[in-house]
């Protein structure tokens, strides 16, 4: 059906505008890249996790032992524009079953929608805590103090939080919670002439069908006036080793699943190894069948660590990394594609 109005341009969306209101509409562009891209990164990450559980409850099946349930379990705390907008996400694109994601918010009734499609909605945020294996906080900074102190004495070690909270640094999240486990991503923006590109879909569930948009929110090489640090990238690639660690994997198995979760679409790309992830002088000493150490999830987001080093320096690497991003957002959600790897 072809626009009649298409070049008409008393219709258009600035036609309405003052000049000094023209000079704002980046900002418009600037939200839906911080939305687009939020929800992308988190969706990269539970991807991520997912197929990692996956391998981890195969291999220690093997062996004999029950190891990591596969099943990932997801919680989101609020249910404003950027926990909806999560959700929608999850739901059409993580695979991940709706009775494995639940939600704790002030006004249960606004998520109705979503109620009927499978997903748990309450008001009830330590029981949303004490049962999540990843959990999401998509709160009002203003609202971050009681809601952490309501948690800190209900989140398991384990427990992966994720902070979309703004104005709230991941070391002062670390300090609330009496939890190191948190990733929290740091979005910087720079002066471009393509960021408009962020406002080619009006709708989000269409936005990870766009190639384009796929390759402008690859947390590596990121366009459209938006830019992530790396260090995000090594709190991703630490979690998974905490992970491992959880499971009472041994170095090496460890290293293994980790690699094979990284290099199905980029098989060439330089392995990750102990010194990858830890100082020479301890990797030395850590024997193939013994853990990791626990990695602080704080420090890996505010501080040099090797993974920082060893990324920094390896093109190869990054280059896995962004085809995994980019294979993980264009897969088509299925319930059982992680235990089809």
């Amino acid at each position: 059906m072809v626009d009649v109005f298409a070049d008409v341009s008393s219709f258009s969306f600035e036609a309405g505008l003052t000049e000094e209101e023209k000079e704002l509409i980046h900002l418009r562009a600037r939200s839906a890249g911080l939305t687009v891209c939020g929800c992308a990164h988190a969706l990269f990450l539970c991807k991520l996790v997912q197929s990692l559980r996956c391998l981890i409850r195969r291999h220690t099946a093997d062996g004999g032992s029950s190891g990591e349930d596969g099943d990932l379990c997801i919680g989101i705390l609020g249910m404003g524009h950027m926990g909806k907008q999560l959700l929608l996400s999850l739901l059409g694109k993580s695979g991940i079953k709706p009775s494995h994601i639940k939600i704790s918010s002030r006004r249960p009734e606004s998520a109705v929608e979503f109620i009927q499609k499978g997903v748990e909605c309450f008001f009830d945020n330590r029981r949303l805590a004490a049962w999540a294996d990843v959990l999401f906080l998509c709160c009002l900074p203003s609202h971050l103090p009681n809601i952490c102190a309501d948690l800190c004495s209900h989140l398991s070690k384990r427990c992966l939080v994720y902070s979309f909270t703004s104005a709230v640094p991941v070391s002062r999240l670390t300090q609330l919670l009496g939890h190191d486990f948190i990733v929290k991503p740091q979005y910087d923006f720079v002066a471009c002439d393509s960021a408009d590109l962020w406002l080619r879909c009006a709708h989000l569930s269409t936005a990870f069908n766009d190639p384009l948009l796929i390759e402008a929110s690859c947390p590596l090489t990121m366009s459209g006036g938006i830019s992530l640090g790396l260090n995000w990238v090594c709190a991703v690639l630490y979690s998974l080793l905490n992970i491992c660690t959880s499971a009472g994997l041994g170095s090496s198995d460890a290293l293994s699943l980790i690699n094979t979760v990284l290099k199905e679409k980029w098989p060439h790309a330089e392995e990750l190894n102990t010194q990858s992830f830890i100082s020479t002088s301890y990797a030395s000493s850590l024997l193939t069948e013994e853990p990791f150490p626990w990695i602080s999830l704080t420090d890996a987001q505010t501080k040099e660590t090797p993974l920082l080093c060893f990324l920094s320096s390896s093109k190869s690497m990054q280059q896995c990394i962004s085809a995994a991003y980019k294979s993980l957002l264009e897969t088509p959600a299925t319930s059982d594609s992680y235990s089809q790897m």
